[in-house]
C-alpha cells in the first residue's frame, strides 16, 4: 500500500494543445533538453539515442545497406549536449572496400589469448574462411571467419571493446 504525505502535491503538467511547445520540466524529463536531443538525433543521423540517470548519453548513427556502420557507438556526459561529426574517414565511400561485421553481440578479441599474436594485422592479405577474430558471447569464444578474399586496410575495433550486432570490425580491400 502506498502511503502519501500530507500536503505532498502531485506533480502536474499544463495539457498540450494544438502544436504549442512544452516548457520546462516535467518528472523526470526536462523537455528543452528531449527536444535538443530530437534535434541532435535528426541533425547527425542517429539511430538511438539512450540516457541514464547519471547523465550519461549513448548514441548511435544509422546502419546504411550494405552493412557499413557511419560511425561507432559513443557515450558523452548530458550536460554539454555536444557531438562531434564522424570522422572523415568513416564516411568515405570507396567501392573497392568491403567490411567484416559482427554477427551478434558480445567482447571483440584479436588474438586466441592474450600472449598470442593477433589473427589479422593491417596490410595482411586474407582468404576467405579464415578466423580474424573472436567475438566472445555468453561465455562462448567464437571464431569469425572472412567471407572474403582481400588485404586488412583498418582493424576498427579495439581488443576487448565491446561491439554490437553488424559493427564493422574490419575494412578489407576486396582482391
Amino acid at each position: 500500500m502506498i502511503k502519501k504525505k500530507a500536503g505532498a502535491k502531485k506533480p502536474t503538467a499544463a495539457p498540450l494543445r494544438g502544436s504549442a511547445p512544452l516548457r520546462g520540466s516535467f518528472g523526470d524529463h526536462d523537455f528543452d533538453a528531449v527536444r535538443e536531443l530530437a534535434r541532435i538525433a535528426s541533425e547527425f543521423d542517429l539511430a538511438e539515442v539512450e540516457t541514464d540517470p547519471s547523465g550519461r548519453i549513448r548514441v548511435a548513427r544509422r546502419v546504411e545497406r550494405g552493412g557499413a556502420v557511419a560511425a561507432p557507438v559513443a557515450s558523452a556526459p548530458a550536460p554539454g549536449l555536444s557531438l562531434m561529426p564522424a570522422p572523415a574517414a568513416a564516411e568515405k565511400k570507396d567501392e573497392s572496400a568491403a567490411m567484416i561485421t559482427s554477427p551478434f553481440v558480445g567482447t571483440f578479441y584479436r588474438s586466441p589469448s592474450p600472449e598470442a599474436a593477433s589473427f589479422v594485422d593491417v596490410g595482411q592479405t586474407i582468404r576467405k574462411g579464415q578466423v580474424v577474430c573472436i567475438v566472445e558471447a555468453m561465455k562462448l569464444m567464437n571464431e569469425i571467419e572472412s567471407d572474403l578474399d582481400g588485404k586488412v586496410l583498418d582493424v576498427l575495433v579495439k581488443n576487448g571493446a565491446h561491439v554490437e550486432y553488424g559493427q564493422p570490425l574490419f575494412r578489407i580491400e576486396k582482391s
